[in-house]
């Protein structure tokens, strides 16, 4: 074994799990973390893998839904995220969320006490120094300025950049429970906690119009003369830019009533409902979901307690908003996601393209087994693209789907980036199968064989965890 580390900067999500895969197959890794030295415009605390946004990591069903399966995934090769999420996992349906505070407090715990991770706070604000000859770049959709600058004189490349818009969280003894009720759509869930997972908050036709209409009119942030032209990523759009887009934009988005019956008047079908999803263990806190905004402090208190059963909210953090940065990685990075121009730079997390809390760390996951196999001498290939992994890093690095002007956008997970699959045309009783039955039935084919070539793919994985 050598006893040269690895670098990895950035401790979010993705430099985290990097690390924590370098250093459980036995290599001595350091982690550089600016935060507590430096912050940023969205932290809160200096926390290893702080989660920003949401504390939701999205659908934890592997068998038809590809952020689950990608959850599975990464719980077969040891994800440290994923295991501190089970363990400070909150009532959320069908979903896993977690206490954010817990979450990152045991992400750090477990990092702080690996003999082989050693964790140094200060800014590394230019191209690593020559002598680091295996270096994870996960600085996140925050990276510094002047980290930012160096790679761009690097690479040649614009950045791309999209803004990110947080929602607000509320105080759960705040919400009016005479109005709101606790359901999560389709009675989703394992257990009855999960199915009551969500406070609903139910409009009618008159409160949704009288709504959209302050949302559009409120003041909101203004952006500078060098921002306006960002575009935004589509799977997070600020609330009141969806309600730009047309009246009926949010009914059929963040605010659908389907799957819900109001249980203070089950007769009378809403004609909208906003969502809050449990924030923390205690149930004290509740996210507004899909409600990430840009609009002015003053104004959110005004326009969401406009909502019925948020009259009265107290809010333990307002929405805002801040800038992402990422590479054009399909023409800069290679396969093992190294720079091209420079491959002792491996880049890990949202900075390369992905998007999502599970997706960043998925990208350190696989960055960290890609160095470390490197380091010990035992090359490695991606997962198979039939995976959720191996679908990831495909998209980044070169199989992304163009936008009109070819540009690379951000990506979730989703089976849209798989290769097409075999599926039964009819069930166990020859019936033909259609519409959900048939969708379904592709979802678990899509799976079933993800999962089957991701046992295969880490049998011949050369690196042996320690």
């Amino acid at each position: 074994m050598t006893s040269s580390p690895i670098h990895v900067v950035g401790g979010g999500l993705a430099g985290s799990e990097a690390a924590w895969q370098i250093a459980e197959a036995g290599t001595p890794v350091v982690v550089h973390e600016m935060r507590g030295v430096r912050g940023t415009e969205a932290h809160q605390t200096d926390g290893l893998a702080e989660l920003v946004c949401s504390n939701s990591f999205r659908s934890d069903d592997a068998a038809t839904n590809a952020v689950g399966l990608l959850h599975e995934e990464m719980r077969r090769l040891g994800s440290v995220i994923l295991a501190a999420g089970d363990a400070c996992q909150v009532p959320a349906g069908g979903a896993l969320a977690v206490d954010r505070e817990a979450f990152s407090r045991a992400v750090t715990a477990k990092l702080a006490a690996h003999p082989l991770v050693e964790i140094r706070r200060e800014e590394i604000d230019s191209l690593p120094p020559a002598d680091w000859d295996s270096v994870i770049v996960a600085t996140g959709p925050l990276t510094s300025p002047a980290l930012a600058t160096a790679i761009q004189d690097l690479t040649g490349e614009d950045e791309l950049a999209f803004f990110d818009a947080i929602a607000p969280i509320v105080h759960a003894d705040s919400v009016n429970l005479d109005v709101a009720w606790f359901q999560s759509r389709y009675d989703k869930g394992a257990t009855e906690a999960d199915k009551a997972a969500y406070l609903n908050c139910p409009l009618d036709r008159e409160q949704y119009d009288a709504f959209v209409d302050a949302l559009v009119a409120a003041p909101k942030t203004e952006f500078k003369d060098w921002e306006k032209d960002t575009p935004y990523f589509e799977g997070c759009l600020p609330i009141e830019v969806m309600a730009e887009r047309g009246r009926e934009t949010l009914r059929h988005g963040p605010m659908k009533p389907r799957g819900l019956t109001n249980t203070h008047d089950p007769m009378v079908k809403p004609h909208a409902v906003v969502q809050l999803r449990q924030d923390n263990a205690l149930g004290t806190l509740f996210n507004m979901v899909g409600f990430q905004t840009k609009l002015k402090y003053a104004a959110q208190a005004d326009v969401f307690r406009a909502i019925p059963g948020l009259e009265n909210a107290t809010f333990a953090r307002l929405g805002g908003i801040h800038r992402n940065t990422f590479l054009n990685s399909p023409k800069l990075l290679d396969a093992g996601l190294r720079l091209k121009a420079q491959p002792r730079l491996r880049f890990a997390g949202q900075i390369t393209g992905v998007e999502g809390y599970v997706e960043s760390a998925a990208m350190g996951l696989l960055a960290g087994r890609f160095a470390v196999a490197e380091r010990l001498g035992r090359p490695l290939d991606p997962p198979p693209p039939t995976t959720a992994l191996g679908a990831l890093i495909a998209h980044v690095t070169g199989g992304h789907l163009s936008g009109s002007k070819g540009a690379f956008q951000p990506m979730n997970v989703n089976f849209g980036l798989f290769p097409p699959v075999a599926v039964a045309t009819e069930n166990a009783d020859g019936k033909r199968l259609k519409g959900k039955m048939k969708a379904d039935a592709r979802k678990r084919a899509w799976t079933a064989r993800a999962l089957a070539d991701l046992d295969a793919w880490r049998a011949r994985e050369p690196v042996v965890a320690a």
